[in-house]
Formats: C-alpha cells, structure tokens, sequence
C-alpha cells in the first residue's frame, strides 16, 4: 500500500455547493424525486466542475513551481474558460490551445461564449485545426517555453489527471453528507462525463466512504468501450496518490454513450428537449454539450421506468451556462 500524503490544495471554488430539489421536473417526467447539484454555482467565472479539480491542479503547479499554465480544449471549452479563470486569480500565466473542430460554424461559435470570456480573462489562445494532436501540441508549445526559460505546468484536457480528479473526491463526500441531512439516499448519481475525471472523482469519494452509490456517466463524446478504461484508471490513480487500499470494480464504472449523437458539441434533439424542459419547469439553465446531453439520459431512463417513484436520483450539473450563447 501507498503511504498516506500530504495533498497541496488551493480554495478557487465557491463550496460546498447547494444540493437542491426539482419538484415540478419530477412531477412533469412522473418518475423519481430528482434532485441537482449544483456545481455550475462553485463561482470561478460562471462556475462548473473544472473549479474542484483547478484547486488541486493549481496547487501542485504552484508547488512545482510553474510561471505559466498551459492546457487543451474545444473552442466552446469550459475547462479552459475556467483554468484561465483561476490562473487570473493566482496571477499566474495561462496558454490555452483550442481546436477547431467546426470551422465553418457562425461567429458566434467561433468567438463568442466560452471563447469571448478566454480573452476577458487574459489567457494566450493559440488557435488549432481540427484533426490536430492537441497533446502533441501543447507538449511542442511547452517545450518551446521551456527553451526560453519558463517552467511550464500542463494540464491535459479536461483537467482529467489524477490530480484533478482529486476535486471529485472531495465533492462526492460533500454530496453525500448534503443526502444524508436532507433525509435520503441516493439512488444514482447520473452526470455528463467526456474526459474521465469527473466520474472517477465520484466513484473514488464514494468508496472512501465505504457507501454503495451508483454513478452513471452519460458520455459528451468518447465511447463507453474507451471512456470505462479511463475513468478506472484514474481511480485507481486516485487511491495510490492518496495512499489507500481500496478498489472500486470494474462493473461499478458505468458509461451510457447513446446520447452523443453525431458528435461531441454536436447538438441531438433530446438535448434541445432536456434543455427547453429543464429551464420552462424549474428556471435550471443547462448547456447544450454537456449537461443537456446527460439530462437527456436521466429523461431517457426514467421514461424507460427505470427507477420507482419513490427513490432518489441526484443529477450533477458541470456547468457549461456560456455555452449557450454560442449555440442557436
């Protein structure tokens, strides 16, 4: 076994973030008590889940005593509008390399949004093609750095290292004890997952705490064949950096892919009807590459009586609200 450490951490985020009902949403699908977390609240520059996971990576770039961040993305990248967020905050540089998957899609794709905020926020964006090896990539941009004398910090997409997924940890423990003083448990936790860590954070937190949770990870993007490997291999990172004992199983890693669509960023029909539904009935804005998407997947199952009227079913909300102003 690994030999317990100390963990660097930074607090970027506004936590712990509300746990909330959704009555009428409930009562409109007649399935379960449906509750949110509300993670697109944890502050940092419109808020989303890459905040738990920066106040790790942050920390461990500050330790190792970076000048300057670098990470990858999409255009419309959450991630990235919030690692420049918080390298603003910390006064520290930050590079963000983004592809450009859809090329001829409107300006307000291009350049408004996430993208617009990349700038606010003082981050370098340097500008990708789409098909480019974003981790080549930014490995030959920190090298350049590195010649000039910089000491490079990188982040891979996502923010989904070990490290990050250090955030996750964390949040499902603040999860579940918001479940217990609110009178329930959980039936599942179902939340968008694209890059791993998230979902690997989840799991990982949950079985610290020795509690039997099921997670669900509705897939942005990659398909469940390569996304399940990911994400229990993070977790398993996660235990040996903290140095404890403790597995989850590999049926326990859960990825539902039949709500990408065409793909990832691409917007389905189900989305536009979990978003429009969500927002008319309780005011809850999601975003249409991510959290649309897994809603769609909670609709989906519930529809298919998944669940009985009386459990409980937890959705996590990533955040990803700027997105909305990119998309018609």
């Amino acid at each position: 076994m690994s030999t317990a450490r100390s963990i660097p951490h930074l607090p970027l985020a506004h936590l712990p973030t509300p746990l909330e009902p959704l009555p009428r949403l409930s009562t409109a699908l007649g399935g379960p008590r449906i509750w949110v977390k509300r993670d697109d609240a944890s502050g940092l520059a419109f808020g989303g889940n890459k905040a738990r996971k920066l106040e790790y990576l942050l920390a461990d770039a500050r330790q190792q005593h970076a000048d300057v961040v670098l990470t990858v993305g999409a255009t419309q990248s959450n991630h990235c509008r919030q690692t420049a967020a918080a390298a603003a905050k910390i006064g520290m540089e930050c590079e963000l390399l983004l592809e450009h998957r859809f090329p001829d899609w409107p300006d307000d794709y291009r350049s408004g949004g996430n993208r617009q905020l990349d700038g606010l926020l003082g981050a370098t964006v340097i500008d990708c093609e789409n098909g480019t090896d974003m981790d080549a990539a930014m490995e030959a941009r920190a090298e350049v750095l590195r010649e000039q004398g910089r000491r490079p910090y990188l982040i891979p997409m996502g923010g989904s290292s070990v490290v990050g997924s250090l955030g996750y940890r964390t949040a499902a423990v603040e999860l579940l004890r918001q479940a217990d003083d609110a009178g329930f448990e959980p039936r599942e936790i179902i939340h968008a997952t694209s890059s791993g860590g998230t979902q690997a954070g989840l799991l990982a937190g949950i079985a610290l705490r020795r509690r039997e949770v099921p997670v669900l990870g509705v897939s942005a993007g990659a398909p469940a064949e390569y996304l399940g490997p990911v994400v229990a291999g993070l977790v398993a990172g996660v235990f040996d950096y903290i140095g404890v004992d403790r597995s989850v199983p590999d049926q326990d890693v859960v990825v539902d892919d039949r709500f990408v669509g065409e793909a990832y960023g691409m917007p389905t029909v189900a989305m536009h009807e979990a978003v429009s539904l969500c927002a008319r009935e309780e005011g809850l804005l999601l975003d249409p590459v991510y959290t649309g998407k897994a809603m769609a997947g909670l609709i989906e199952r519930v529809s298919n009586g998944r669940y009985d009227p009386t459990d409980h079913d937890v959705f996590v909300h990533t955040g990803g609200t700027p997105a909305l102003f990119a998309y018609r």
